[in-house]
C-alpha cells in the first residue's frame, strides 16, 4: 500500500494557527532554554531540540515517522556538507600556520598596527574577520578570528564573544553575497510579475546596503565595550568610530553603485586601511592589556611598556623577514585570489560547476511544501564548494610554508579531532531545521508572525533573526522566509522588497546566538561545552541591535526615513 504524499498543514494544531506557532517553538525553546539557562554543551542540546522537534512533527503536525528521519537526515547531511566543509577547511589552513610557526608572525604582524588590544580587536574581528566572511562566510570568520585574538593574549571567552558579536555587520553579504543571490531567487517567484524587477540582486543588495551599514557604525564601538567597558569607549572611541564608518560607507557605496558580490571585500579593506591611517597619526592616551589581573585588564601610559600579571612584559620584539611576513599572509592571499578566480563566469561554470556537479532527489523523501511545491534536490558541487577551494589553496600554500605532505595530512586529522562537537552541533541543528521546516512549524511560527498587519515591519527582522537563529546562515533563512516576507508586506500594504531586506538584515543579528555559531567559537578557542557561558554573554548585544534593526526598518517603511531607500 503506497502512502500518500505528506503535505504539512501549518494549522494543524485544532485548526488553528495561533496554537499550531506556540507548539512550533517549543523545539527553539528547548535550544535555548538547554544553552542558556541550563549552560549543556551544544552538541547535547542540539540533539534534544531535534528530539522535541521530530516529536512536534509526527505527533503534532502529521508528519510520518519515515519521511521526518529521513528529512533530519538530508538535514544533517547538509549540516556537514557544505557548511562544516568550509569550517574544516579553513581550520586545517591555520594549523598547518600553527604548526611552522608562521602564525606568529602573522599576530606579531597585526600586533605591529597597535599594541592596544581594544584597537586590535576591531582589526582583527571586525575588519580581518569581514574579509574572511567575505570569502567564505559559514562561521569561518568566527573561527579564525577567535584563534587570533587568543595568540595575542585574549582569554578564550573574551575572544569568542568578540568574534561572534562582530561576525554581523558583514553576514548579509558573505560568501560573495550568497544571502543576497539566494534572496532574490526565493522572491522573485513570489513577487507580483509586473514588480520583480524589485526582486533583482543589485536591487536587494541596495536595498541591505541601506540598512546593515548602520549597524556597521556600532559593531566596532560595541567591541571596546567589550574588551574594556565604559572606559574602553572613551578612550578608543575615535578609531571605533573611524573604523565603521568607513566600512559603513564603502559597504553602503559598493552594494548600491559597484558590485554586491564584492561589497565585503572593499568594505573591510577600506576599514583596515582607514585605521592603519588613523593610527599613524594618533594613539590612546592608555595602551591597554588584557594581561593584568590588579587592574581587572591593566592599562599603561602610551610611553610606557605594557603590563602582564602585574609584571613587566619584555618588550623586545622578534624580527620578522619581509620575507617570512610575506609567506604568513600567504595562505590567506591565495584563498582570496582561488576565490576570485572561481568568481569567473566561464570558471565558474566550465571547470567548477558543471563537470563536477551532481544533484539528487534526497532519498525516501515523498513531500511537498505548504504551498503544493517539491523539495529542492540536494546539491553536491564537490569541486566548486567553498570548503574545497580552501582546500587547494592549502595545498598551494604547503610549499610556501614549507610544510610536507606527512605533517599537512596529521594536522588535517587533527583538525576533524578538535572540530568533532562542533560538527556534531551543527549536523544535528540543520537537521532540526529541516525537520521544522519541512513539517510546517517554521512556516506556523512566519505565518503567525506575518498576521500583524501593517506592524509586521517591526517584525519583519525578527523572522530573519529567527531563521538564522535556527539554521546558522543567513542565506538559509533567505530561502526559508524571504517569499513569505514578501506575501505578508503584500498583505500589510508594505513595500515587498524592503521587507524581503530587512530579513537579512535582521537576520545577520541571529549568527552570534545559533548554536552552529556558538559550538565553531567554542572548539576554536578550545572551550567545548562551555557554548552556554558564550551565548549568555552575546545574547544581550544580539537583542539590542536587533531592537535597532527592527526601529530603522518600521522607520523606512514610513515617510520618516523612505529618503534612504534607493
Amino acid at each position: 500500500m503506497l502512502l500518500a504524499t505528506y503535505q504539512p498543514d501549518i494549522r494543524s494544531i485544532n485548526h488553528s494557527l495561533t496554537a499550531s506557532a506556540l507548539v512550533a517553538v517549543l523545539p527553539l525553546a528547548t535550544l535555548f532554554f538547554m544553552l542558556g539557562v541550563l549552560r549543556i554543551t551544544a552538541w547535547i542540546s542540539g540533539l534534544a531540540a531535534l528530539a522535541v522537534a521530530v516529536i512536534v512533527a509526527t505527533a503534532g503536525f502529521d508528519m510520518p515517522v519515515s519521511q521526518a528521519a529521513d528529512v533530519a537526515s538530508w538535514g544533517a547531511a547538509f549540516g556537514f556538507f557544505p557548511i562544516m566543509w568550509i569550517v574544516i577547511s579553513a581550520i586545517w589552513v591555520y594549523n598547518m600556520t600553527i604548526e611552522t610557526g608562521h602564525f606568529d608572525v602573522l599576530r606579531r604582524s597585526f600586533a605591529a598596527v597597535s599594541d592596544d588590544m581594544r584597537i586590535q580587536a576591531i582589526v582583527i574581528a571586525f575588519c580581518f574577520g569581514a574579509l574572511m566572511e567575505a570569502l567564505a562566510g559559514f562561521g569561518t570568520p568566527v573561527a579564525i578570528s577567535a584563534v587570533m585574538l587568543i595568540a595575542l593574549g585574549f582569554a578564550p571567552i573574551k575572544a569568542a564573544t568578540l568574534a561572534l558579536v562582530a561576525n554581523t555587520a558583514p553576514v548579509a553579504f558573505g560568501a560573495l553575497a550568497t544571502p543576497i543571490v539566494t534572496l532574490s531567487k526565493v522572491t522573485t517567484g513570489a513577487a507580483d510579475p509586473a514588480h520583480r524587477g524589485d526582486f533583482t540582486e543589485d536591487h536587494l543588495g541596495a536595498l541591505v546596503g541601506r540598512q546593515t551599514p548602520v549597524l556597521a557604525l556600532f559593531v566596532p564601538l560595541a567591541l571596546v565595550v567589550i574588551v574594556d567597558g565604559m572606559r574602553g569607549l572613551r578612550q578608543t572611541w575615535l578609531p571605533a568610530l573611524v573604523g565603521g564608518v568607513a566600512f559603513a560607507v564603502a559597504q553602503w557605496l559598493t552594494s548600491t553603485h559597484f558590485s554586491v558580490q564584492l561589497t565585503d571585500v572593499v568594505a573591510s579593506l577600506v576599514s583596515a586601511l582607514a585605521l592603519v591611517l588613523l593610527l599613524r597619526v594618533w594613539r590612546p592616551a592608555e595602551t591597554y592589556s588584557d594581561l593584568d589581573p590588579e587592574a581587572g585588564g591593566g592599562s599603561a601610559s602610551a610611553d610606557s611598556p605594557r603590563r602582564g600579571g602585574g609584571v613587566a612584559v619584555a618588550t623586545e620584539v622578534v624580527p620578522d623577514t619581509r620575507v617570512e611576513v610575506a609567506k604568513a599572509y600567504a595562505p590567506y592571499l591565495v584563498i582570496i585570489a582561488i576565490f576570485s578566480v572561481a568568481q569567473i563566469d566561464s570558471v565558474k561554470k566550465d571547470l567548477l560547476k558543471e563537470p563536477w556537479t551532481y544533484l539528487f532527489k534526497w532519498p525516501g523523501l515523498d513531500l511537498v511544501s505548504a504551498s503544493g511545491k517539491p523539495p529542492a534536490q540536494f546539491t553536491f558541487n564537490w569541486l566548486a564548494a567553498a570548503g574545497t577551494l580552501t582546500i587547494i589553496a592549502g595545498l598551494i600554500t604547503m610549499p610556501i610554508l614549507g610544510i610536507g605532505p606527512a605533517k599537512a595530512f596529521q594536522a588535517y586529522l587533527r583538525t576533524y579531532r578538535q572540530l568533532a562537537p562542533a560538527i556534531i552541533t551543527v549536523m544535528a541543528v540543520l537537521a532540526l531545521a529541516y525537520v521544522m521546516n519541512n513539517s510546517g512549524q517554521t512556516g506556523a511560527l512566519g505565518k503567525w508572525m506575518a498576521s500583524v498587519g501593517s506592524g509586521f515591519a517591526l517584525l519583519s527582522p525578527v523572522l530573519g533573526w529567527l531563521g538564522v537563529a535556527v539554521t546558522g546562515s543567513d542565506t538559509s533563512s533567505n530561502s526559508l522566509f524571504g517569499a513569505l516576507q514578501v506575501t505578508a508586506a503584500g498583505q500589510a500594504g508594505l513595500d515587498p522588497a524592503l521587507m524581503a531586506a530587512a530579513n537579512s538584515s535582521g537576520g545577520v543579528l541571529g549568527k552570534m546566538v545559533s548554536p552552529q555559531n556558538l559550538a565553531i567559537a567554542a572548539a576554536a578557542v578550545g572551550m567545548t561545552g562551555r557554548e552556554g557561558d558564550i551565548f549568555r554573554k552575546v545574547i544581550g548585544w544580539s537583542l539590542l541591535f536587533l531592537a535597532g534593526m527592527c526601529v530603522l526598518v518600521y522607520l523606512q517603511s514610513t515617510s520618516a526615513l523612505e529618503w534612504m531607500l534607493p
